[in-house]
């Protein structure tokens, strides 16, 4: 089948339209593809008592969003995959299209398969978005290069999962996917500033962790970790991408 393609013009306008009738718009990827439309809420939480999904009157609710279901945010694996390179390539996503994203966590996951049993391959260390408000806000944020997870080895013409996951800071993930089928570059549609970028308004930040960090003032603080290093050169590989 042919990719599943749009371009950030006309992705804009239909996201615009649908944040018209929706509160809880969520996340939603630009680049290379979308499983499809999961910025769906109905019902309410005393109707399926508290559970994120339930059957009601022959249809499932979703009081809470489809986005917050693990793993591809309540929808299913795509009929119509996207290609992507064999060696990686670029991830381009909207975030903030749900109040609480003043700032986030982001993963990029990758699962093997037509069909993933899971999404357990880490394709990027976590890294940390900053908003430029607490309320919904328009904005890109573009990685031209995404690694395949370590390891990890394909050829042209298997298949596999992106899952980008938006954990919110009041701790919630919200969830999305793209199904692609691996491919040479030249049969992949081409990234250009126009559909894989980054906005201003959002920023970066690196998260790291570190056992030399200590409760008493007096300790030494030692340099970040080589999580830290990589997402600051992560950052930089951002920033050359801003427009």
């Amino acid at each position: 089948m042919e990719p599943f393609t749009l371009s950030i013009s006309r992705l804009f306008a239909a996201i615009t339209l649908l944040s018209l009738g929706l509160v809880n718009a969520h996340s939603i990827i630009t680049y290379p593809g979308y499983r499809g439309n999961n910025l769906h809420t109905n019902g309410t939480v005393q109707q399926s008592n508290g559970l994120g999904v339930a059957w009601e009157n022959g249809s499932y609710i979703y009081p809470y969003g489809m986005q917050w279901l693990y793993p591809c945010g309540g929808m299913p694996t795509s009929t119509n995959r996207t290609k992507w390179p064999i060696n990686g390539g670029a991830i381009a996503l909207q975030p903030g299209w749900f109040q609480g994203h003043s700032t986030a966590f982001m993963y990029i996951n990758l699962g093997l398969g037509t069909v993933p049993q899971n999404m357990s391959l880490p394709m990027l260390p976590v890294f940390e978005i900053t908003g430029p408000s607490n309320n919904p806000y328009p904005g890109t944020i573009c990685l031209p290069q995404v690694p395949l997870p370590a390891d990890v080895t394909v050829k042209a013409g298997d298949n596999a999962t992106i899952q980008i996951v938006e954990a919110a800071k009041h701790g919630a993930a919200l969830y999305d996917c793209v199904d692609i089928t691996f491919a040479e570059d030249d049969e992949v549609a081409e990234v250009t500033k126009d559909n894989c970028f980054n906005s201003s308004t959002i920023g970066f930040k690196y998260v790291f962790a570190s056992s030399s960090l200590t409760t008493t003032s007096a300790a030494p603080v030692h340099g970040p970790s080589r999580v830290a290093t990589i997402l600051i050169s992560l950052a930089m590989i951002l920033g050359a991408w801003i427009l």
